[in-house]
């Protein structure tokens, strides 16, 4: 196996990887996953401890147990830009000699979840609801630049909402872990969410700036292809279900619905939604 060089894998002093600055004994095999780095001290207020925390940018973890289950939490800030960063020295510590720079023989598989907050497409959604990814579509273009493998049922979807959109690129699709779906799951609301590379524009908003797509939102409430249509949207799925199915990782997306846009409500009492998710989340890792 080839040498990964300095420049493609960076390294602190210390031996971190360069941005989450952790080592490869601070990764459990279940990472929990957050936008908001302040999000991080709501999942582990529920922890039996924290053994380490740190923080670098946006980039916050903490390292602790929940009935004695060891558990990485770490926030990763908004975008799919940051979570190809987080996965990519994620998959590092556990699957890259560091010392040597070469890839192990034997891979580890983790379970990431991400727990986050999302807007619904679809009026029959209620606000406090928990969603869970079944498939994520990308309208951000980060995996242009990877030999992302597609099913011919995904590949179709892609094509059949660019021609319903007019969007000027195919969006990818990419289903998550179906083992962990039914793990985390089971009993919550089941959709397809659609992540958007921008809030504002890419997600039907209009300010002051001209957009280009004025029926975006509309097209995106009303697609369909038989059984599948579109739930929610946010800002970060896409990434972690397709970095997963490129690196060999299990993912899973659950969303708290705080917003449906269809119906123009927003949720007043948003902090105790996401509280709540995560203590079930957790009581189910």
């Amino acid at each position: 196996m080839s040498k990964i060089s300095e420049t493609d894998i960076l390294l602190n002093a210390d031996g971190s990887v360069y941005h989450l600055n952790l080592l490869p004994k601070h990764i459990s095999e279940t990472v929990i996953a957050v936008g908001d780095p302040s999000r991080v001290s709501m999942v582990s207020q529920f922890f039996d401890d924290i053994e380490f925390e740190i923080n670098n940018r946006e980039f916050i973890t903490h390292v602790g147990k929940f009935k004695g289950k060891k558990i990485t939490v770490i926030s990763t800030g908004i975008g799919t830009d940051n979570v190809e960063i987080f996965f990519s020295e994620l998959d590092a510590l556990v699957n890259i000699d560091l010392k040597t720079r070469e890839p192990k023989p034997d891979k580890k598989k983790l379970k990431i979840i991400r727990i986050g907050t999302s807007g619904a497409l679809q009026e029959d959604i209620a606000l406090g609801s928990y969603l869970v990814s079944d498939y994520a579509v990308g309208l951000d273009n980060l995996m242009n630049f990877y030999d992302l493998p597609m099913t011919e049922e995904e590949a179709g979807i892609g094509k059949d909402l660019q021609k319903k959109t007019g969007l000027p690129f195919m969006p990818y699709v990419v289903r998550g872990s179906e083992s962990l779906r039914e793990q985390i799951g089971f009993d919550l609301v089941k959709g397809n969410t659609v992540t958007t590379p921008g809030f504002y524009a890419p997600q039907g908003r209009t300010l002051r700036a001209k957009t280009r797509f004025s029926n975006l939102l509309d097209d995106l409430n009303t697609f369909n292809k038989g059984d599948f249509r579109l739930t929610n949207f946010e800002m970060e799925t896409s990434c972690y279900y397709a970095m997963a199915r490129l690196l060999g990782h299990e993912a899973l997306s659950v969303n708290a619905i705080l917003a449906n846009r269809i119906k123009k409500e927003f949720a007043k009492d948003h902090h105790r939604i996401v509280e709540n998710l995560i203590e079930i989340i957790l009581n189910r890792i």
